[in-house]
């Protein structure tokens, strides 16, 4: 499959950008840095823009989607955009009955437990027309990007796309609501194996389209986010949804242009040479596992995308900055290094915070730390 001739990684806008660079495995003079949920309710300019304005209608209308993508860009100067959306939305498009409640998360009509429901759920199909919001507010958003000079002054700054890996979705579907144990998900998974490879072979349908369209659109790069994997044993990963989340990517690596792909989940630590081997090129680590050691794992062969814990955000400005220094520091193990934190930015995190975050790193050299 193709993607267009102007597409930022073909036409030269982001290729070289410092993030994609450190996606490629290679290290700029400047370590790029971004931050998961820094499109959110920790920005005043959010919250304005937001207002009356539910999760999924912000997702699905593409000027106010791009808007919300751009504004971290703009008053932190991170190094990459990421799209603005939930990895429900595909679901949504698709046709099934999700919704996202304000201090809950996704809720489901009615949870996925059956084989009439995973039947009906393969009767839907997730469309180019379906997905048509989705492309025009990566489109304007990119666009957005290629007009700001950004933190390197070129205006090469990147848009990450992403989307949900299946077994995270899975656990939405058959939980109906989010979950701390996915036990329903978890006993699904052994009490009926076949229909549970029914299920996750449609979300990766689902979200291998979701990939696809945001990085024809002009995503330089995509996050496979596996929120609940760190549930699962190594072996129930390897066995019931490795293969699941390489199918998610298929249609992304069929793309006549190679795209960084991030792989991430919390609670991961035993499993990320398995999250890797599913075709990632980063893996993001959460704050629970120090960098070096995850580089260990990995064999020192993988760039590393992480890993500042979220509460040192709440911490005064000289502990804050030592950490960011020891997670710098941690990173020089790996062949490359994107600094993000160890999960989302907190919605009570103080922006200035996160700005000054953005100035530690990018002011850090690697002969300072080492």
């Amino acid at each position: 499959m193709s993607v267009s001739k102007n597409h930022p990684l073909t036409d030269g806008t982001t290729e070289n950008s410092r993030l994609v660079r450190a996606f490629q495995g290679q290290r700029p003079d400047v370590t790029p840095v971004w931050f998961m949920r820094q499109a959110g309710r920790s920005l005043p300019e959010y919250r304005r823009v937001r207002d009356g304005v539910g999760m999924i209608e912000s997702c699905l209308r593409p000027d106010l989607a791009a808007e919300i993508t751009l504004q971290p860009v703009r008053r932190h100067r991170v190094d990459a955009a990421v799209f603005f959306s939930d990895i429900v939305v595909p679901l949504r498009l698709a046709g099934v009955d999700v919704d996202i409640a304000p201090g809950v998360g996704p809720v489901l009509g009615a949870p996925v437990r059956m084989a009439d429901d995973v039947a009906r759920l393969e009767a839907l199909e997730l469309t180019e027309e379906a997905l048509a919001p989705v492309r025009e507010a990566v489109e304007l958003a990119v666009a957005g990007l290629a007009a700001d000079p950004g933190a390197s002054g070129t205006g090469d700054t990147p848009l990450i796309g992403f989307g949900g890996a299946p077994f995270t979705l899975a656990a939405y579907l058959v939980e109906g609501r989010p979950s701390r144990d996915h036990l329903a998900a978890r006993a699904l998974m052994h009490a009926d194996p076949e229909l549970w490879a029914r299920l996750l072979t449609w979300c990766a349908s689902v979200t291998g389209a979701f990939l696809v369209t945001q990085v024809r659109a002009g995503a330089s790069a995509v996050q496979l986010f596996d929120s609940w994997a760190g549930s699962l044993s190594l072996a129930d990963y390897e066995a019931s949804v490795a293969p699941f989340s390489a199918l998610a990517l298929e249609g992304v690596r069929a793309l006549d242009v190679r795209v960084p792909v991030v792989h991430f989940g919390t609670g991961t630590g035993h499993l990320l040479e398995a999250m890797r081997d599913v075709g990632a090129d980063v893996v993001g680590v959460d704050h629970r596992t120090p960098l070096d050691e995850a580089s260990k794992l990995l064999g020192h062969r993988t760039p590393l995308q992480g890993n500042i814990d979220p509460a040192l955000l709440f911490t005064p400005p000289a502990t804050l900055e030592a950490h960011v220094h020891d997670v710098l520091r941690r990173g020089l193990a790996a062949p490359a290094h994107v600094v993000n934190l160890g999960h989302g930015v907190p919605p009570d995190a103080d922006p200035d915070v996160l700005t000054a975050v953005v100035g530690t790193v990018h002011e850090a050299r690697p002969e300072e730390l080492s």
